[in-house]
């Protein structure tokens, strides 16, 4: 432990606690006064730290015991940081290629010291705003998804092993909460936090609010998400969590963490591809409508649906025999019983991951914290007009997901958005 109790730390205090800890000032080279280093969190909760030495980098991230986009008003537990690192180093340990290592973890300072996703390596969302195309992306992210869902899932593990691991990350109860009220409640009732793009929403806002069918639905949905356990979930899984290069997909900031339904991870990152998809059109200029890029998010959403559902059932094939517990080999021991249960779980999965991306995309344009995709477009009357079908469609898929049977179908629902 370098210090003895919890403070902030700054360019010149991280320095010194950097010297007091073995398994960072070992990666930065023999002369730690002479460190760059650049503060570049995100505003919205943590201070994180690029530290680069003469030999080695690295980064710091330090979570403060408030919001701090918001202040000292909205008090926030540190020990989502505990619950990051072990997070991390969990998915890490079934997905090594797409999540940073850590080094260091300090509990009492609230702080994670991690591998530096160093450049070209730039936040999706960014590279999303720019028009760049990733090639590899569906078939990284629906590795990581399916790979970090299915081992910490009933389907591999023992209810015992399960059980355990529910109870570890039934601590993390604040950052759960925080979801429960941004996405399932603030949205569709007059709150303080909430803004949109106005006048120009004004109307749309409203209507979110007096939608009853819309409010049954997010019901049940906060419902699957506070009350189902099924496996452990990054549980903040949009595009501003996820860091990318041509060849590489890294993903961050599991601080969100806890064993949720899967359908939250899964529709959280289509979710924000399609609202990138509707941003285009503010981004589009007299050089580049944008449409052969809407085209490449639109492949990139079905590709990654169904890469993960093709891994996560090779995954289900591979270790149906194994110790999990949810579909006992004794009980599902024949093919055409395997199918079935495969078939109806996926039924099912596909209909939360549309309900569970919808609410994300609508908490985006009317809740508290919106997505650069479409902050970045500088005409509020453009920026509103993608907005709205960002809007609409959330709230078709909302109310009539249980209506589609595959993600062809959600693309198709997507192009006729006008």
């Amino acid at each position: 432990m370098a210090f003895s109790e919890f403070r902030p730390l700054n360019e010149k205090s991280l320095v010194e606690y950097i010297k007091s800890v073995p398994s960072l000032s070992s990666k930065l080279g023999s002369n730690l006064d002479e460190l760059t280093i650049k503060e570049v969190g995100d505003g919205n909760l943590n201070f994180v730290y690029i530290v680069i030495g003469s030999s080695g980098s690295f980064v710091i991230k330090q979570a403060l015991p408030y919001i701090r986009c918001i202040g000292e008003s909205w008090p926030m537990t540190k020990e989502r940081a505990y619950f990051e690192a072990i997070a991390l180093k969990e998915e890490g340990r079934w997905c090594p290629g797409h999540v940073p290592e850590v080094y260091h973890f300090d509990r009492t300072m609230s702080l994670i010291g991690m591998r530096y996703l160093e450049p070209p390596h730039i936040i999706l969302r960014k590279g999303l705003i720019a028009g760049v195309e990733y090639p590899l992306l569906a078939e990284h992210i629906s590795d990581f998804i399916s790979k970090t869902i299915f081992y910490t899932s009933l389907l591999y593990r023992t209810t015992t092993e399960h059980k355990s691991a529910v109870a570890e990350f039934c601590g993390n109860v604040e950052l759960c909460r925080l979801t429960e009220q941004v996405v399932f409640s603030d949205p569709y009732k007059v709150s303080e936090y909430n803004h949109w793009t106005s006048p120009h929403l004004d109307l749309d806002a409203e209507a979110v609010r007096n939608d009853n069918a819309l409010k049954a639905e997010i019901a049940e949905l906060k419902s699957k998400f506070c009350e189902r356990s099924q496996a452990l979930i990054h549980g903040d899984l949009h595009t501003g969590s996820v860091m990318v290069t041509r060849e590489s997909t890294q993903v961050i900031d599991p601080e969100f963490a806890f064993y949720g339904p899967i359908g939250f991870d899964v529709g959280a990152f289509l979710g924000n591809l399609i609202l990138a998809y509707f941003a285009q059109d503010g981004h589009a200029d007299a050089e580049n409508d944008r449409k052969k890029y809407k085209e490449w998010i639109l492949r990139t959403i079905e590709d990654t649906w169904n890469l993960f559902q093709k891994k996560f059932i090779a995954l289900w094939d591979k270790h149906k025999d194994g110790p999990g517990e949810a579909y006992l080999p004794a009980i599902y021991n024949n093919p055409e019983l395997q199918q079935l249960v495969q078939k109806k779980y996926f039924e099912e999965l596909f209909h939360d991951s549309l309900g569970f991306g919808a609410a994300k995309m609508i908490r985006r344009i009317v809740g508290v914290a919106h997505v650069e995709d479409f902050e970045s477009i500088a005409d509020a009357s453009k920026r509103a007009s993608c907005e709205r079908r960002a809007l609409e469609l959330a709230k078709l898929l909302l109310k009539e997901r249980r209506k589609f049977q595959n993600i062809a179908e959600i693309v198709s629902a997507i192009r006729k958005v006008q």
